[in-house]
């Protein structure tokens, strides 16, 4: 049936509505101002730290965890930070630790300890894309960077304030294991007292873990019992500074400040600030100029000092370790000078001559003044 005039026209009419109508919609739609669309954030850069022991509130690991806090102060949102501590040395429990933080997503991972290296190494392998930082070894890779800190001039600046200060001589180092780092904090201890006493001796009792407040105590006990009157360790508790409290003789912080833990026994801390390296290299990365390594920082970097000097030291000890802190710094007063021997009366290093860093990591003898054999 044929549509009638009518409805041709209505029909008509109708279609030149909805067209103008049509038109006028993509017209607006031209002519309506576009809305700017927000870049998205940049994804917070992900960072780990991963410790041989708890944070706890003193030591080695506090001080770690205290320079990440910093980088998370520093940098604000720009990353984001975790940390995995009390993980062993051993090498499934720190790859499994390392695998997982790295399969998290997180792109730039620190271990803390001298036994994490060959896990790292093996871990940074498969993943290519994420940085890998290890403290106190010797290895690196593409993505494995390699860092410390010369924790044997604070060593050095304790001694000379221990020879010092004691009465009797006789001073005592709690260590943890026998490696190249240990030793040369031993030795360097030896080396400033000896410097102003020469009679000065040391005594070493090894408990050969990093954290064991029983053993490290137990270390201390005996020293004191042997007739040591001033203590150091190289060990993550306070323990030691503690026992010095209990037994009236006095103890140097080892990493941190100690004091709290024998605000009579604590001469001073050697402290490490580990945030002038972290907080350089997580810019690095955030600058994608980020490169693999070896850093080996101390006073002079204001990485480590000898500071938290408890109010009785004397004045003329505090201005003679001023001189010797200057001296390191300025390498007029070099701490591993010859002549030099070891406690058998072997030369190690001979008249005037200044060690350089590889005698310094190939360590594995005791200087004149430590007593007893090394470990073998």
């Amino acid at each position: 049936m044929m549509m009638s005039r009518r409805k041709s026209l209505l029909a008509a009419v109708s279609f030149a509505v909805l067209g103008l109508a049509a038109c006028g919609k993509k017209e607006e739609a031209a002519s309506a101002p576009s809305v700017p669309v927000s870049a998205a954030a940049p994804e917070a850069l992900k960072v780990a730290f991963v410790y041989v022991g708890p944070v706890g509130d003193a030591g080695w690991t506090y001080a770690h965890d205290a320079a990440r806090k910093q980088v998370e102060a520093q940098f604000g949102d720009k990353v984001k930070t975790t940390f995995v501590e009390s993980v062993p040395e051993s090498a499934a429990d720190a790859e499994r630790v390392f695998r997982d933080l790295a399969g998290q997503g997180n792109k730039l991972i620190f271990g803390t300890t001298f036994g994490y290296m060959e896990a790292m190494l093996k871990v940074a392998k498969d993943f290519p894309d994420v940085k890998f930082e290890h403290a106190t070894g010797f290895k690196t890779a593409a993505n494995l960077a390699q860092y410390d800190v010369r924790t044997y001039e604070g060593a050095y600046l304790a001694g000379v304030a221990a020879g010092k200060m004691s009465q009797s001589g006789k001073l005592g180092v709690v260590a943890s294991v026998p490696i190249p780092e240990v030793l040369r904090n031993i030795n360097a201890f030896t080396l400033g007292a000896r410097s102003v006493n020469p009679n000065a001796t040391t005594r070493v009792v090894w408990v050969n873990k990093w954290f064991d407040p029983g053993k490290e105590r137990e270390a201390a006990t005996t020293l004191i019992g042997q007739g040591v009157d001033v203590l150091m360790q190289n060990t993550d508790s306070a323990a030691v500074v503690q026992t010095a409290e209990e037994k009236g003789v006095l103890a140097f912080g080892w990493d941190s400040d100690m004091s709290k833990f024998g605000p009579k026994a604590h001469v001073a801390a050697s402290s490490i600030d580990w945030n002038v390296y972290y907080g350089k290299r997580v810019a690095a990365v955030l600058d994608n100029k980020w490169q693999t390594g070896s850093t080996w920082w101390g006073l002079k970097e204001g990485m480590i000092d000898l500071k938290h000097y408890n109010a009785t030291l004397p004045e003329d000890v505090k201005k003679l370790l001023e001189e010797r802190r200057q001296g390191v710094i300025d390498g007029s007063r070099p701490i591993w000078k010859g002549p030099l021997k070891d406690n058998t009366g072997k030369e190690v290093l001979g008249k005037d001559v200044v060690a350089d860093d590889k005698f310094l990591h190939e360590i594995k003898f005791y200087v004149e003044g430590v007593d007893g054999k090394v470990p073998g």
